[in-house]
């Protein structure tokens, strides 16, 4: 039994695609806190100039991104084959068995 090989690191994939770990994670926030007054501070002079990008930044976050959506209408059937049944009893008609 000690003779056989874990064969999930032949899966493929990058190494270092997905998710950051949960460390990873909590070290950026760490460096990141600092700067927290500052970008609020900055986000709010950006609002207060009227600049559309700050205030889309704050509605999204404030908000949430507004759900896509789609209107289909369909004013008649379409037909997913333009099927001609002449030319397919003529080629029934001509096959030999």
């Amino acid at each position: 039994m000690s003779d056989k090989i874990d064969k999930r690191i032949f899966n493929g994939g990058h190494k270092t695609a997905g998710r950051k770990s949960k460390s990873e994670e909590l070290q950026l926030i760490e460096r990141l806190t600092p700067l927290e007054a500052t970008a609020f501070q900055k986000l709010k002079i950006g609002i207060e100039s009227g600049d559309f990008k700050f205030i889309k930044l704050f509605y999204e976050y404030y908000y949430g991104k507004p759900k896509e959506t789609k209107d289909v209408r369909i004013t008649q059937e379409q037909p997913i084959f333009n099927i001609d049944y002449n030319n397919i009893s003529e080629d029934i008609e001509g096959d030999e068995i």
